[in-house]
């Protein structure tokens, strides 16, 4: 049975629609950016359109995307970086959990309002259920990594260090820039629905081009630009 086509009651065409989320989603843009940018290249619609779209096709772009590149991510299990940072909520502070593997790919994003032995223990798990168990976990010094691990008998694989983090430090800079466009957040439920979007958006484009010529890294963005105009397509 052929799959239905989820744009079928739009009158927008996909590729715009493909277009709009990733402007959003990719780059530090606000909606109504997105909406300028658009009519500069003939495309009138409106930022509220674009909100709609982010909000309608951009979990399932992100589900796509992560289903495809599940099976590549086998060496993600040999060192993992874990790390928290503070974001704020109508004022009030919550923690974005995430964990990033040694070549900087995220792999997963969590919030919770606290940063305790319980928060830890729920992350790892969720992560662990998702992409097994890592050789080497590499955190800072909160004692909540400690406790968690040691009840998942993960203690021995824990690492610590003042500049071993720096890997999942940097891979917060991206998500801090898109924070700011958007004014913050106003939801948990939307600060973790947009933080897995954005992440699997990251791990597409991510193409570390310091570490790479400019002929690969040339390949490898078509290649992303491709997979990304497929998405959804059948």
């Amino acid at each position: 049975m052929t799959r239905r086509s989820p744009f079928r009651y739009f009158k927008t065409s996909p590729e715009i629609i493909r277009l709009a989320v990733m402007m959003y989603v990719r780059f530090p843009l606000s909606l109504r950016n997105v909406e300028d940018l658009l009519h500069e290249r003939g495309i009138d619609v409106s930022h509220e359109a674009v909100r709609y779209w982010w909000h309608r096709f951009g979990p399932m772009f992100a589900s796509e995307i992560r289903k495809r590149r599940i099976e590549g991510m086998r060496s993600s299990r040999w060192r993992w970086h874990l790390d928290e940072m503070f974001v704020k909520i109508n004022g009030e502070r919550h923690y974005l959990w995430r964990a990033v593997d040694h070549e900087g790919e995220i792999l997963e994003s969590f919030v919770t309002k606290v940063r305790d032995k319980k928060a830890a223990l729920k992350f790892l798990r969720k992560a662990m259920r998702k992409h097994g168990r890592p050789d080497v976990i590499v955190t800072d010094k909160l004692r909540s990594y400690g406790a968690a691990l040691r009840e998942i008998g993960g203690d021995h694989r824990q690492e610590t260090g003042r500049w071993e983090n720096n890997r999942v430090e940097n891979s917060h800079l991206p998500f801090r820039r898109r924070e700011k466009a958007m004014l913050r957040f106003r939801r948990m439920r939307s600060l973790q629905k947009f933080s897995a979007v954005h992440a699997s958006i990251y791990n597409l484009f991510n193409s570390e081009r310091s570490l790479t010529s400019r002929s690969n890294f040339k390949l490898n963005r078509a290649a992303a630009l491709a997979e990304w105009r497929g998405l959804c397509a059948e």
